[in-house]
């Protein structure tokens, strides 16, 4: 997962939007969302066959996560386990976001960079593992990429500008899906130095990536509403940008709002 957008606590009706793109390589075998279960808990989510973990999910007790990888080659370690178990680990665990940020400090050092997105029901917070640093969120509209959430990249100022408009459509999820698909690279004098190719940094600097054998896999969005109820979508594309398939699951509403 490289991009997600999300607003929290900026609509009346939806504590809780995101929009996010997974990018990888495309012969990187993976299963698009659909339930499967993690230590006795149902979630819905895709799933890495590589390595067998999740970028995103949802679980049946409301609880999410969403994983960025952090764009740094010169400190990437080979031996390192998966990041994608971060996910579905807190989705199936029972911790509220502030433990789940504090066990994190102890842990993360094991794993190559990261920034993890974690939803207990009532908070929402963020880990950043190469600053060791991890935060409960304040009501706001973000962006997280491969960087850290305050990083001045331009394809996370455009998600976070486009995802702020796009709330005024809300119920409906086209504009979220459309914001998404924006790939637009950003301007030469604006990329960042990630330690990658120029060509590259160039490639991966629109929201939505085309480059060869690598890109944007797939779209999700979720509105998490007042009332408890999620609304989960997602759309996989091919590797010529082309739709190639869609699911969608919905949790009933449970008649609380996060607190």
């Amino acid at each position: 997962m490289c991009l997600i957008a999300f607003a929290w606590r900026c609509h009346p009706e939806f504590p809780l939007v995101i929009a996010a793109n997974r990018d990888e390589f495309f012969d990187r075998p993976a299963q698009s969302a659909r339930w499967w279960q993690h230590r006795q808990q149902d979630l819905f989510a895709g799933r890495d066959l590589k390595a067998g973990g999740t970028w995103l999910g949802v679980g049946a007790n409301r609880r999410f996560a969403a994983l960025t990888n952090v764009r740094n080659p010169s400190a990437m370690m080979s031996d390192a386990p998966s990041r994608g178990g971060l996910v579905p680990d807190f989705i199936a665990g029972e911790a509220g976001v502030a433990d789940a940020l504090e066990a994190l400090a102890g842990s993360s050092g094991r794993y190559n960079g990261f920034n993890l997105l974690l939803f207990d029901g009532a908070n929402l917070g963020v880990y950043e593992s190469p600053n060791a640093h991890g935060r409960v969120l304040a009501p706001g509209v973000y962006a997280l990429s491969n960087a850290d959430l305050e990083a001045p990249w331009p394809k996370q100022r455009r998600a976070s500008a486009s995802l702020t408009r796009a709330l005024d459509t809300l119920p409906a999820t086209e504009a979220l899906f459309r914001l998404m698909r924006d790939d637009r690279p950003a301007p030469d004098a604006a990329l960042p130095a990630t330690g990658v190719p120029r060509e590259w940094e160039r490639a991966l600097s629109s929201l939505f990536i085309r480059a060869p054998g690598y890109g944007t896999r797939c779209t999700t969005t979720l509105v998490f509403e007042r009332d408890g109820g999620v609304r989960f979508e997602e759309r996989s594309w091919d590797a010529a940008g082309r739709l190639a398939g869609s699911t969608q699951t919905e949790l009933a509403a449970v008649g609380r709002a996060p607190a």
